[in-house]
């Protein structure tokens, strides 16, 4: 980042692919214009996601986030920005929160790890890529703006139970944990035809984001 900042023409906006190192972390070095410095993170695969999360520091110039912006979304990507920096962003940590609740259910028998993967692929997941967890919840309140509100009145108190159960039983990374999480997941991908998944991934991908192009809604 260093040499980039040195020998790039003033104005010229330096972007870091970091998945969840923030900018203020390895701007030091740079003396030259650290205003025009910030993180844009693509989501794996990249030539297919649409997601960019840009995160500038704190002494990044608002003219450096625009021009981010600008160039994401001329690029047909969808750029989110995040406010202020946080370690691994708002994706990874999403992810991050889904992993450890599936290793802890796999892990303590609750579930394997092939039925896991059903139940976010056949049921939230598809969900998910449509309209997101915000709209979700409103349209499980009955829709509108007050359908949020509505379903966390109504189901608040049960989510909470669930939730301090979830960080009860969290992952914890031990060793004995790790070993059972091993087991599971080895056994449910050992007979998965890589090469095919991927093909049949990206194409899924495609056409899911065409499908989602077509729509007048903003998805």
């Amino acid at each position: 980042m260093e040499t980039l900042d040195k020998h790039t023409r003033p104005g010229v906006v330096i972007a870091s692919s970091s998945s969840g190192l923030p900018a203020s972390a390895f701007i030091q070095s740079c003396r030259k214009d650290p205003s025009r410095i910030l993180v844009g993170h693509p989501f794996n695969p990249p030539h297919l996601i649409p997601l960019v999360e840009v995160v500038p520091h704190p002494d990044t110039s608002q003219e450096a986030v625009s021009s981010a912006l600008e160039f994401y979304r001329f690029l047909g990507k969808r750029p989110i920005l995040l406010h202020r920096e946080i370690p691994g962003f708002v994706s990874n940590r999403l992810q991050a929160a889904v992993n450890n609740e599936a290793y802890s259910l796999i892990s303590r028998g609750i579930v394997s790890a092939e039925d896991l993967d059903a139940a976010v692929t056949s049921g939230p997941g598809l969900r998910w890529a449509i309209t997101g967890p915000i709209a979700i919840n409103a349209l499980g309140g009955g829709g509108g703006p007050e359908g949020f509100m509505q379903r966390i009145d109504r189901l608040g108190p049960a989510i909470r139970s669930w939730e301090e159960d979830m960080v009860k039983h969290r992952f914890d990374w031990n060793e004995e944990s790790l070993a059972n999480l091993r087991a599971q997941a080895e056994n449910s991908l050992k007979a998965l035809d890589w090469s095919r998944l991927t093909g049949e991934r990206d194409q899924l991908l495609l056409q899911l984001l065409a499908a989602k192009a077509e729509t007048s809604s903003k998805l």
